[in-house]
């Protein structure tokens, strides 16, 4: 069965989506987990919009870089089949082009994930201060949620899938806890 464009986008956006929510959401634990677990200083909607940023400059620049790279060597790999000698010929063309737009377009899915991933626990935490631990269940809400998405994603174990994100986000807590970054 041919896929529908919006099923090919979907495809297309797995790899930033899935990359930038749990970037988002490890980096939220990592960085934060001390100070809601050990530290008298509450995390605020300042800093959880912080750390989101944060987060969303980081997932642009690297999954653009990533994606086009990607992209580029298969332009690239393409031209070498076809014979085509001039170096960089299908990157100057209208698939160059493209190559270029679905890269930011991968980086732009990335961030708002990411972002998203980041800020979400963090702002739990900090509209709950009695309560700031409840950014971390949030957080490993997101990544069972994840895990769930993904393995329908590729037909894999909704157990397995989910039970390993969260088991993954519960072990770079305990790790965010013992590196103490406040």
């Amino acid at each position: 069965m041919p896929l529908t464009p919006v099923l090919r986008r979907a495809r297309r956006w797995t790899l930033p989506l899935s990359l930038g929510v749990s970037d988002g959401i490890l980096n939220a634990l990592v960085l934060a987990t001390a100070a809601i677990l050990h530290s008298a200083a509450q995390i605020t909607v300042s800093l959880a919009l912080r750390v989101g940023c944060v987060a969303f400059v980081t997932a642009v620049v690297t999954i653009f870089i990533a994606e086009y790279a990607e992209l580029r060597s298969r332009l690239s790999r393409a031209a070498h089949q076809l014979s085509l000698s001039g170096r960089g010929q299908l990157a100057a063309t209208n698939l160059g082009r493209r190559v270029r737009a679905e890269a930011i377009e991968a980086g732009l899915v990335a961030s708002l994930s990411s972002f998203a991933g980041a800020a979400l626990p963090l702002l739990v935490a900090g509209l709950l201060p009695a309560a700031s631990w409840a950014g971390l269940v949030v957080a490993l809400i997101l990544l069972g949620v994840l895990g769930a998405a993904l393995a329908t994603s590729v037909q894999g174990s909704r157990r397995r899938w989910t039970a390993g994100l969260i088991l993954a986000g519960a072990v770079v807590a305990a790790i965010g806890s013992q590196l103490n970054i406040t």
